[in-house]
């Protein structure tokens, strides 16, 4: 897999490059030093630099040649504005660069941190329309990506294909990487547009990754109190599970900054490729395209032809969607998380504690998917057995058994589901939908599921379902609410239930497990709907059986219409209630249609724990219910 530490070759890659790409924009991290900038020369010239190298922290941009066209700056006024220890700010001298055109034959940015150096030489880089240190186009033809570790040797190599920006503002960018703000400021837009071709990388360990075209549009950010560099840095430079409360404070407020400071108005990746030959678990995943919108009619992440291998086997996704995402709730949770460590003692305990963690969920939205299917590996054949593939046949010479043969693959298939998850309240979502439609899997994979492990026994060989669970919670009324929660098998029927729960207080949701789980002991019952629909699961049920028992399907039927209308209501206690459900019972498996069967407390406080665990009886029960069944 990829590593995704601080140290990751990939990562550095991705940070050279992104200041390759801003062009001197990322030089912005510079300190500021003593220098003025001349006044622009009267007539338009070409003029040509060598050897500019800018040197800033742990990285330096170099560009043996550079030649800058239609432009009316002189030398020394261009010198000025890319020299190293100006006074003036980088923004300030980077909104007086005018030109034509500048183009740099070779672009090399190297940065050398923890022990790994990267490299990206990006070739024929040429920016056209500059006007007060915006850029109308950049491109470049490609670039190359080398690192290393401090003894030399490679951590891993890639490469770009084209590049090109649309209105990139270099300004901007230097005021981000290194003015401060209030985090609260405008967004400033740093490029218009900016796309990538043919991107690969491949790691010391052999993971490869490759995109065959990656653009984005409208990238913005907001300055941070920390500078865009100086947040960087400092996460770079801390450990959540070393450093002191104010470090972990740190830690958390930094983060908060980066990702409010950050907008991208569209992305778009297509055939992205990762993997992984070496190691115990190799891995190949494909995404034929993946986008992102933050607007528009229908704002969210996108994924389509996803395919997934390894040892654990095969899955394809047709599409994959995510909308109404958020992570204000994460930010928050940071923000919270700041405020809380930094009062804590030096010395105090390390890292995150479980309700911190559960804080830091975002608002999930909606989840779809489309057209999944599932291959598992089958089970291995015991030790000794033969294999399907085998050229003997026969009995075993040794034992006189027949050889194993191992199980096919399971294969699971899904054609549509969707998934949605409401505002959560201490990491918890408030409302949630889960919908599959068209779950197909063989029954043997249901074998020891209670209610489904005899599927197979009713001459079901494979199963088609829609499962729904719907469920909300309302604070005013301290209710959970089952909206409904329904199973539907393909020839088999139909089973929905809805519930309402009352005392369902915000105590439930709180991440202390003590405190929620006694919160749970003044939940009550106050409604309970039963809908059950046969299909044909009835009439197999009872052939099954009857062939079981050495019975006729209608002796067997009729036994259980007795037992359902006489022995029904005296396990429940002979009330009217417990008749009125046995009656009902009845008549529905004298002529299976659908049953009905609906239960309200009396009190409107509900039924709570205490009045079903200290019955005496569960007539007792029923009687502080109010109940009606049917069967049609």
């Amino acid at each position: 897999m990829i590593p995704s530490t601080s140290r990751s070759p990939l990562k550095r890659a991705a940070l050279a490059s992104v200041c390759a790409l801003a062009l001197f924009g990322a030089g912005a991290a510079l300190p500021a030093g003593p220098a003025r900038a001349q006044e622009g020369a009267s007539a338009v010239q070409d003029v040509e630099l060598q050897d500019v190298t800018l040197a800033f922290g742990t990285t330096t941009v170099s560009a043996p040649r550079m030649k800058v066209s239609g432009t009316r700056l002189s030398r020394e006024g261009l010198l000025a504005i890319f020299k190293p220890d100006a006074k003036e700010p980088w923004a300030t001298r980077l909104a007086r660069l005018d030109a034509g055109s500048l183009t740099i034959p070779e672009l090399r940015v190297t940065r050398s941190d923890t022990g790994v150096r990267g490299v990206v030489i990006y070739r024929d880089v040429a920016a056209r329309g500059i006007n007060a240190g915006r850029i109308g186009e950049l491109t470049a033809a490609g670039a190359g990506i080398e690192t290393q570790n401090a003894q030399g040797n490679s951590k891993g190599t890639g490469s770009y294909g084209a590049i090109r920006g649309e209105e990139v503002d270099l300004a901007a960018l230097a005021r981000l990487y290194t003015e401060a703000g209030d985090g609260k400021g405008p967004l400033q837009r740093i490029y218009a547009a900016l796309s990538l071709d043919d991107v690969a990388f491949t790691d010391e360990r052999g993971t490869s990754v490759r995109l065959a075209h990656v653009g984005g549009r409208d990238f913005s950010g907001r300055q941070t109190p920390a500078t865009w560099t100086g947040a960087v840095e400092a996460l770079g430079g801390l450990d959540a599970a070393k450093d002191d409360p104010a470090g972990r404070a740190r830690i958390a407020a930094l983060s908060a900054d980066l990702v409010e400071a950050v907008s991208i108005g569209s992305l778009e990746a297509t055939g992205l490729g990762i993997k992984e030959n070496r190691g115990e678990a190799p891995i190949d995943l494909g995404i034929g395209r993946l986008s992102y919108a933050s607007g528009g009619d229908a704002p969210g992440l996108l994924l389509s032809d996803v395919a997934f291998a390894g040892r654990a086997g095969r899955a394809r996704i047709g599409r994959l969607g995510l909308t109404g995402f958020s992570l204000d709730p994460t930010v928050a949770a940071l923000r919270r998380i700041a405020q809380e460590t930094a009062r804590k003692e030096p010395g105090a305990e390390a890292g995150l504690s479980d309700a911190d963690l559960r804080r830091l969920a975002p608002t999930l939205g909606t989840l779809t998917l489309a057209d999944l299917a599932l291959d598992l590996p089958p089970e291995p054949a015991p030790a000794g057995s033969q294999s399907p593939s085998s050229p003997s046949s026969g009995a075993d010479p040794l034992s006189g058994s027949a050889p194993v043969r191992a199980e096919a693959p399971l294969h699971l298939g899904l054609r549509q589901a969707t998934m949605s998850f409401g505002p959560p309240r201490d990491g918890v979502p408030t409302a949630t939908r889960l919908s599959l439609s068209g779950l197909t899997m063989p029954a043997s994979a249901v074998e020891g599921v209670p209610g489904l492990g005899s599927l197979g026994l009713y001459g079901y060989r494979d199963l088609d379902l829609d499962v729904v669970a719907d469920t909300v919670w309302n604070d005013g009324a301290r209710e959970l609410t089952l909206k409904e929660v329904s199973l539907v098998g393909k020839d088999m029927g139909t089973l929905r239930l809805a519930a309402t729960l009352g005392g369902i207080g915000p105590e439930v949701f709180d991440p202390d497990a003590a405190v929620s789980g006694f919160a749970m002991l003044s939940a009550s019952a106050k409604a309970l709907d039963l809908n059950l629909v046969n299909g044909g699961l009835f009439e197999r049920f009872i052939a099954a059986q009857a062939k079981t028992l050495s019975l006729k399907p209608d002796e067997l039927r009729k036994e259980y219409v007795t037992a359902s209308v006489l022995g029904v209501p005296v396990i429940l206690g002979n009330s009217p209630a417990a008749k009125a459900i046995g009656a009902a019972m009845g008549r529905f498996v004298t002529k299976p249609g659908t049953l009905s069967i609906s239960a309200r407390a009396k009190n409107a406080a509900g039924l709570g724990v205490a009045d079903v665990s200290t019955a005496p009886t569960p007539a007792a029960v029923l009687d502080k219910l109010e109940v009606s069944a049917k069967a049609e």
